[in-house]
């Protein structure tokens, strides 16, 4: 796991050691300008890469990493070299676990105008941070998580938020205070929380749920539907919950055959 100095905005030099340092996480939507490993690697950045929305947000997170007294800080625009795929196919295998061990996790809705409150303002609700697949892990994983607006402005937490990010999500209260177990929850539960989400690659609506079915599978974008179908098959080699057959498509003709296994996720 390769983490931020989160006061000098450098890789760490191989002092971290995950599970015994503590770190923040940020969990966001990606955007245009985002600053990649090979951009922060750079000894002396360039006046380009600073000048980037992507790099303010590196910024402010680790910034608010300091004033929360945390070390180092990860991020996954530039915490994955992506030009690896061995990593990058390590990273999001291992990505539900380390947002759960992280000490805090800063969900950025850069969507959300500062004089926001995340109990009193539709604006909370309707941002698009609840409507995207990786979010979801992002979500539950932690036990603590910040939201913040466009401008870093703490506007909530999750734990002062349970009824209200219930509804928005439709996941049940237990299962966002911890009180339950995600990997308890029926198959077809988990699905639905998934359904109306959506994610930019087709192979990431698979890859996103690894974490919260508790399974792990290699990384083969370009596969397209059939990550999908390769999910629920390591998800049935491990569990004998047969509500991973209970899903419908709204948009097939009653009359056209199906297999057992959905396409896709939503």
């Amino acid at each position: 796991m390769r983490v931020l100095n989160s006061r000098t905005l450098k890789f760490d030099s191989g002092i971290f050691k995950y599970g015994e340092h503590e770190y923040a996480i940020v969990s966001h939507r990606w955007r245009d300008e985002e600053v990649d490993y090979q951009e922060m690697l750079e000894s002396i950045r360039s006046p380009k890469t600073e000048q980037k929305n992507g790099y303010e947000k590196i910024k402010r997170a680790c910034k608010q990493a300091v004033k929360d007294k945390l070390e180092y800080l990860w991020i996954d625009t530039c915490c994955i070299d992506k030009s690896s795929s061995a990593e990058l196919s390590e990273s999001i295998n291992s990505m539900y676990a380390w947002y759960r061990a992280a000490s805090v996790c800063y969900a950025y809705l850069d969507d959300v105008p500062d004089y926001v409150y995340a109990y009193a303002d539709p604006d909370f609700d309707k941002s698009a941070w609840f409507t995207r697949g990786w979010t979801l892990q992002e979500l539950l994983a932690p036990e603590k998580l910040k939201f913040f607006s466009k401008g870093w402005r703490e506007i909530g937490r999750k734990s002062s938020l349970y009824n209200q990010l219930s509804k928005i999500t439709g996941i049940d209260i237990d299962v966002l205070t911890g009180s339950t177990s995600v990997l308890s929850v029926s198959i077809a539960q988990r699905m639905s929380w998934a359904s109306k989400r959506k994610t930019t690659r087709v192979e990431d609506q698979a890859y996103c749920l690894m974490g919260m079915f508790n399974v792990n599978m290699p990384m083969l974008y370009g596969e397209g539907e059939k990550a999908f179908i390769r999910l629920q098959e390591e998800i049935m080699a491990d569990s004998d919950d047969e509500s991973i057959f209970a899903w419908r498509d709204p948009n097939a003709d009653p009359e056209d055959l199906y297999g057992l296994l959905a396409k896709t996720g939503s």
